[in-house]
């Protein structure tokens, strides 16, 4: 994505979601600093005390499986090398009577039973004859056929074979036990001591799965590495090599699919693996972060809300601005209360005060521009009046000169009433009556002055004869018709009614206009329209209707080329407008 692309999507990010954005980040990058830095301490002291206590239990545990081992093969030693069962086994050999041979079994049963009973640590004792697979004086009773070979091999020396855990044959006890073969020191005999550790000597080590009180597994490699003892099958079946064992052999722990294993080894090269899974090892550090997560999720949910109050705070004296703001050209009127924030009530002064200037401004405006547009129409009166009083005082001239004295009389007698009423006082109003009379007497004067004929039909409502209009504006309309429009047989239709608004119609049939000659005479920017008696008399028109009415009154002009044209007025009227 582009930087110029980026940008533009930045800017279209709303001032709400900006400030929601803005307060989170603000807030939350501290929290998740925190929150790495506490986890990976966590995580470290987790790790390193779990990993401590672990290694420290398996090396007591080892300290202990030695220490057995060492007691068995002290007792294998004494009753290997020693005089007292090894003279007693030799006399056996040698003696032939029954009675004597008799007396010397027990003797050995009761020297091993000493030891036995002398030595809790030790179990089953007994001796072994490999060549014709026997055994004999046991010190408790086998529970099946006793087969060495198949025991599982954990370290074999010179002098000695060390059995990884297996099932005791000890017929009294259902227990797994580390057990030890000795050559016996007898001349001309191949015979083995064979000695099992005792009830309890670890039990809390390989105490049946049923009763183990956690989760822990214990597995024992012999010296190549390969497990002679798995309390895992599954997962670590005997007789197979630990995993990673060349890496591992150094190594004293690590992980293997779902476990932690520690490894501590013994002198004599066996090991001792405990199995940890790893969904327990790390319960502590998960409670920690389902902890930590709801705190977060809390803290989310609470910077929201914050972030929410804030905007509102905002918001609200952003709301009441642009209602000030709207109304600010509509109305003087202030519909918003106050923020109760000092700072925002300021600027909301500062609006107030602005918008009644700005209304002060308009009235001001509104004073300059009609006092502007009477002007105007004062102007235009005395552009248009002198113009009229000079041709009609030319007419009367040439009438003096080539005519009788009768029209010359009635010719200045119109004059004089019509100059009257033009002449009246700026800006004051009068009735469709009056200028109804108006109109008449400067038609009269125009049949005299023109040398052609033309007719004139003025039709009006008598329910308008008492209305208020602006004086003096029918007559420009009137005369644009004549100026413009009218020759011989000339036509001009005036009708003046009431519909919902007073409408007021100049027709006539004279040349017309086209459709640009009417925009620019609209527009007063025709050379032609400023010829006297058109364009001043239009402006007039359009001036006066402004002042008096702004945009309520219409003005508007439609004409054929050829055909005529039809001026139209449409002036509102109220009842407060009823001249008395």
């Amino acid at each position: 994505m582009s930087r110029k692309l980026m940008m533009e999507r930045l800017k279209q990010i709303t001032f709400k979601n900006r400030i929601i954005a803005i307060f989170l980040i603000s807030s939350l990058i501290p929290f998740i600093c925190l929150g790495f830095i506490s986890f990976y301490t966590i995580n470290s002291i987790l790790g390193n005390k779990v990993e401590a206590a672990l290694q420290n239990n398996l090396n007591q545990e080892l300290i202990v499986l030695e220490n057995t081992l060492n007691n068995i093969n002290h007792v294998s030693q004494q009753l290997a090398f020693g005089g007292g069962t090894n003279k007693l086994l030799e006399e056996l050999v040698h003696e032939t009577e029954s009675y004597n041979q008799i007396q010397l079994r027990n003797n050995i049963k009761a020297e091993l039973n000493i030891i036995s009973f002398s030595n809790p640590n030790v179990g089953l004792i007994m001796y072994y004859y490999p060549e014709v697979g026997t055994y004999d004086f046991e010190n408790f009773r086998l529970r099946s056929e006793f087969l060495p070979d198949q025991l599982p091999l954990m370290a074999k020396y010179s002098e000695i074979i060390y059995f990884g855990p297996h099932k005791s044959y000890n017929g009294s006890m259902n227990q797994y036990v580390f057990s030890a073969m000795r050559k016996v020191n007898l001349p001309d005999q191949d015979v083995y001591l064979y000695i099992e550790t005792g009830r309890n000597a670890l039990e809390t080590l390989f105490a049946p799965e049923n009763r183990k009180s956690d989760s822990r597994r214990l597995l024992i490699l012999d010296n190549d590495g390969r497990i002679v003892f798995s309390e895992n099958e599954g997962a670590f079946p005997v007789s197979s090599m630990f995993p990673g064992h060349s890496s591992a052999a150094t190594a004293s722990s690590g992980t293997y699919e779902a476990f932690y294993w520690n490894k501590a080894t013994s002198n004599q090269g066996w090991s001792i693996v405990s199995l940890i899974p790893k969904n327990e090892l790390n319960q502590e550090r998960n409670s920690w972060l389902l902890q930590m997560a709801l705190i977060f999720v809390v803290f989310i949910f609470v910077a929201v809300i914050i972030a929410w109050l804030l905007w509102k705070m905002v918001y609200n004296p952003l709301d009441k601005f642009n209602k000030e703001i709207k109304t600010l050209i509509q109305t003087n009127t202030n519909y918003t209360g106050l923020t109760k924030i000092p700072e925002f009530d300021y600027l909301l002064y500062q609006i107030r005060d602005m918008k009644t200037k700005i209304w002060d401004l308009y009235g001001e405006i509104e004073r300059k521009e009609k006092r502007r547009a009477d002007l105007e129409v004062e102007k235009l009166l005395y552009q248009i009046n002198p113009h009229f009083l000079m041709n009609t005082l030319d007419t009367v001239h040439w009438l003096a000169v080539f005519s009788g004295h009768e029209k010359i009389d009635k010719l200045v007698l119109s004059l004089n009433k019509l100059l009257s009423y033009n002449l009246g006082k700026m800006g004051e109003a009068t009735t469709i009556d009056k200028e109804i009379q108006a109109l008449k007497e400067y038609l009269q004067l125009q049949q005299i002055r023109y040398d052609f004929q033309f007719d004139v039909d003025i039709e009006v409502d008598e329910s308008t004869m008492g209305l208020s209009i602006p004086r003096f504006i029918l007559q420009p309309l009137v005369e644009n018709a004549l100026y413009h429009g009218v020759s011989d047989e000339g036509y001009i239709h005036v009708d003046i009614k009431l519909n919902q608004e007073l409408e007021i119609t100049i027709q006539d049939n004279g040349s017309g206009m086209t459709q640009a000659e009417i925009d620019a005479l609209m527009l007063d920017e025709s050379k032609e329209s400023q010829k006297v008696g058109m364009g001043i008399g239009m402006r007039y028109v359009k001036r006066i209707l402004q002042a008096n009415y702004g945009e309520r009154a219409r003005l508007e002009i439609k004409s054929e080329v050829g055909k005529g044209t039809i001026v139209t007025l449409r002036i509102p009227v109220t009842g407060g407008e009823q001249a008395l």
